[in-house]
């Protein structure tokens, strides 16, 4: 009887060791290594079967290369301007984030182009019960349960579908390998298989991918070197709305973003993001700002909301949603020792409305306007926008791509946004009929929303 062979694999990067090690030598991360049955040695798939030959890349047909346009307008933009023929693009989320319902939604929107969509998770029946509820059908898309690699190939051979999706790359197993679905050795050796087979015969491939539980690909990290994009879902199972991010793009930038409202029939594009996350109140209220953001090449308006109120047990509490903690921390440092608030002894809340998560230091003046409203109970008015992010001296420090800022606050009716000083030097600044309110300090930002100066 053959003794079965086994070996370790990281799976962050896929080193492979024939014995466990607690560090692995490729990638510097620890206890990455499992253990997995490998079997016979097999050739590596990492290129076509057709010998290539090198060519000047003046001679090269740029014909060639097309795009494939969604019904989508999100999914076009992430992309680069379309699907290219050829492609390979990985979609990753935490589970129940919608992973599965956008690629569905892609397969069934496309009237004229036919579809393969192929699920290890869920039968054919599961499938069709799952677009009934989205309200969407076409008959040009063809739904195919199935595990095994290679019939999944011989499947599409006959259909000759214009793309095909795949739910998801864990459950994809190949007959090369002797490891269980979702291992790395064939997680690895899948992905190396669609690579080719996409570029055979030019058909784009998306493939869903799980995380881990802190936010990363699940597998090894050569997954996301073969793949020529990666697409990020992110967002809170608590609200509706979903953040597609583009991690890695070869035909296209990765400074674009997607968002989608997650509703009974489906995600439903959000075009202009800033009218569904301010909420215009009937009364004004304090501790509330808006804040003019850029997250990758989109500019948009969020509300910012603050709560501060007295300690209740003598150790002050500090909580953020959808900001990080210890930048807040830093603000109230800042306006403790700059602009004199007496805020150590008071519980301070911030909540990003909407679920949204945001890192531009843009919003720094809006955290601390919904901060210095709500501790002197004086509401900022609901036209007022803010712009700058504050240094640990107190100042206000220039924002880039400011002109962008100003422009989606005017376009929403705001009538005053608050910027830094030292953004005055910037030429696009003099069209905008909004009114500028040229601040360099926390006192002098305290002072024109109170009209005096503020101390708690």
């Amino acid at each position: 009887m053959q003794k079965t062979k086994k070996a370790y694999f990281c799976r962050n990067c896929g080193y492979e060791s024939p014995k466990w090690l607690g560090k692995c030598p490729a990638c510097n991360e620890w206890n990455t290594f499992v253990e997995e049955i490998v079997g016979k040695a097999t050739e590596t798939v990492v290129g076509t079967s057709k010998q290539s030959k090198p060519v000047k890349i003046g001679d090269i047909n740029l014909q060639e290369y097309r795009r494939i346009m969604l019904a989508d307008n999100e999914m076009n933009r992430l992309l680069g301007g379309g699907l290219v023929a050829g492609s390979i693009t990985l979609i990753g989320g935490e589970p129940g984030i919608g992973k599965s319902t956008l690629s569905l939604q892609i397969a069934l929107q496309q009237k004229n182009l036919k579809t393969l969509y192929v699920s290890g998770e869920e039968s054919a029946n599961q499938i069709k019960l799952r677009a009934e509820r989205l309200g969407k059908t076409s008959e040009n898309c063809y739904v195919l349960a199935e595990t095994l690699l290679e019939n999944i190939f011989i499947q599409a051979k006959e259909i000759d579908p214009d793309f095909i999706v795949i739910d998801s790359i864990q459950t994809i197993y190949t007959d090369k390998m002797d490891s269980s679905p979702g291992s790395v050795s064939q997680i690895r050796e899948c992905a190396a298989m669609l690579m080719r087979y996409a570029k055979e015969s030019n058909t784009p491939v998306f493939v869903i991918g799980h995380i881990t539980k802190d936010g990363s690909i699940a597998g090894p990290k050569v997954l996301e070197h073969i793949v020529d994009a990666v697409l990020q879902f992110e967002g809170d199972n608590n609200y509706i709305y979903r953040l597609l991010r583009s991690m890695k793009n070869r035909f296209g930038s990765t400074d674009e973003i997607g968002i989608f409202e997650m509703t009974g029939t489906g995600l439903r594009e959000v075009s202009n993001p800033s009218e569904v996350l301010i909420t215009r109140h009937d009364e004004a209220l304090s501790g509330s700002s808006v804040a003019a953001m850029i997250d990758g090449a989109r500019s948009f308006l969020i509300e910012i909301q603050a709560l501060v109120s007295t300690a209740a047990y003598g150790t002050p509490q500090r909580s953020a949603t959808g900001f990080d903690v210890r930048r807040l921390n830093m603000l109230l440092a800042v306006l403790e020792k700059r602009a004199g608030f007496r805020l150590a002894v008071k519980d301070v809340f911030l909540n990003i409305a909407g679920g949204i998560k945001v890192v531009d230091p843009a919003i720094d003046l809006a955290v601390i306007s919904s901060i210095l409203s709500s501790t002197a109970d004086i509401p900022v008015p609901q036209d007022w926008c803010f712009a700058g992010e504050v240094g640990l001296s107190g100042e206000i420090r220039p924002v880039n791509r400011i002109a962008a800022r100003v422009s989606e606050a005017e376009k929403l009716g705001f009538q005053r946004i608050f910027i830094s000083k030292y953004n005055r030097q910037t030429p696009e600044l003099d069209k905008f009929k909004i009114k500028i309110e040229y601040v360099s300090k926390i006192s002098d930002l305290s002072r024109k929303l109170f009209d005096r100066n503020s101390s708690q």
